[in-house]
């Protein structure tokens, strides 16, 4: 089938249905940090430890992903849909004001729910996507946390 905008922005609503945690995917570039809200994100396997992560090809964080080879994905809680916001716009600096830790060679956020530090295995075509496979290095979580949630083009929280 050949897409066209039509079918594209359609298919683009009716995945807007699957609801989905909100991450922020985390990296470097030289001695600056960089940073996006995605939804793709997935555990892939459990020998040995690792998910996917989806980042559009124009993306300078998938660039930065591809040449650092580590990132972070920073599962965001209910309460932070303003780093949801501020991670998806196209402003110079994303992380002002927000707290992160750069123990493990990538900027970690201190109010994410959990947080998995990867290292690229892989790096897949995926249509207008890099398919980034993770190999998880260090992870934590929040036992009490709950998620923030993206559905139909909106925020929510669970009940």
């Amino acid at each position: 089938m050949t897409e066209t905008l039509d079918s594209a922005v359609a298919f683009r609503a009716t995945m807007s249905r699957l609801a989905t945690g909100v991450s922020v995917i985390t990296t470097r570039t030289g001695s600056a940090p960089v940073g996006i809200t995605v939804s793709a994100v997935s555990a892939l396997s459990l020998d040995p430890l690792q998910l996917i992560v989806c980042v559009g090809n124009n993306l300078f964080t998938r660039t930065a992903i591809a040449e650092h080879g580590r990132f972070a994905v920073n599962v965001l809680g209910e309460d932070s849909e303003h780093l949801a916001r501020a991670f998806a716009a196209p402003v110079p600096d994303r992380f002002a004001g927000v707290a992160i830790d750069e123990t493990h060679g990538v900027p970690v956020l201190r109010d994410a729910i959990a947080t998995v530090v990867c290292d690229v295995s892989q790096a897949l075509p995926g249509g207008d996507h890099t398919i980034f496979v993770g190999d998880a290095r260090h992870f934590t979580h929040k036992t009490e946390a709950r998620p923030l949630v993206h559905f139909a083009g909106g925020f929510g929280a669970l009940r």
